[in-house]
């Protein structure tokens, strides 16, 4: 298993090309959700261009508007996986709707490669709830628990220092970095995680 977390997937793009550079294809599903209950998106139109211009192919895939088969069948085969960012909450509401968590735990253990920005970061965590500063969980009314995939041991802190989040990121860190093992991120770095544990990468190095 290797995926790489990250707050902002377009700040990424030299740490994101060198990952995907190992894939055989080039086709990479997208799934922008989270951003459906976001009133700026324009973090998603800039990350599906990057992906794009590196030679990727891209299929978007909101999963609100497809069957669980037609879903589940489209990750079990994927070679790439992005999920971008939004409302976390919404996000993982959506995806346990459609009974995906049990489909993307497989096939990201399996090998296939994972990209998580900042929603999609967040979700890999056994419990998004430490998000709650930053994302109004409000929104997600049919989620009844916060368990997320719990396919990376630690929790993704998007944003630190970032516009517009400084200050949530921040009430984020010293609410919780002493209950939870936080690694804070800023947008031009990414977490690199695998069997062996996770590192933070810098566009700069």
């Amino acid at each position: 298993m290797e995926i790489l977390l990250m707050s902002y997937l377009a700040g990424t793009e030299s740490i994101t090309k060198k990952y995907l550079s190992k894939m055989v294809s080039n086709k990479i599903i997208f799934i922008p959700t989270a951003g459906n209950v976001e009133p700026y998106t324009g973090y998603i139109d800039e990350g599906i261009e990057m992906l794009r211009l590196l030679g990727y192919e891209v299929e978007i895939i909101d999963i609100t508007k497809f069957d669980e088969g037609y879903l589940k069948d489209k990750i079990l085969k994927a070679e790439c996986i992005c999920i971008s960012g939004g409302n976390t909450f919404y996000l993982l509401q959506e995806i346990k709707k459609k009974n995906l968590i049990k489909a993307l735990v497989k096939r990201i253990k399996e090998g296939a490669f994972y990209i998580g920005e900042s929603a999609g970061a967040i979700i890999m965590s056994e419990n998004i709830e430490y998000n709650h500063i930053m994302d109004d969980k409000s929104i997600a009314s049919e989620l009844d628990d916060y368990a997320g995939l719990n396919v990376f041991d630690h929790y993704v802190l998007p944003h630190i220092g970032e516009y517009p989040f400084e200050e949530t990121a921040q009430k984020t860190l010293d609410t919780y970095q002493d209950k939870i093992s936080l690694v804070p991120i800023n947008n031009n770095e990414a977490i690199l995680v695998n069997d062996n544990g996770y590192t933070v990468l810098n566009k700069s190095k």
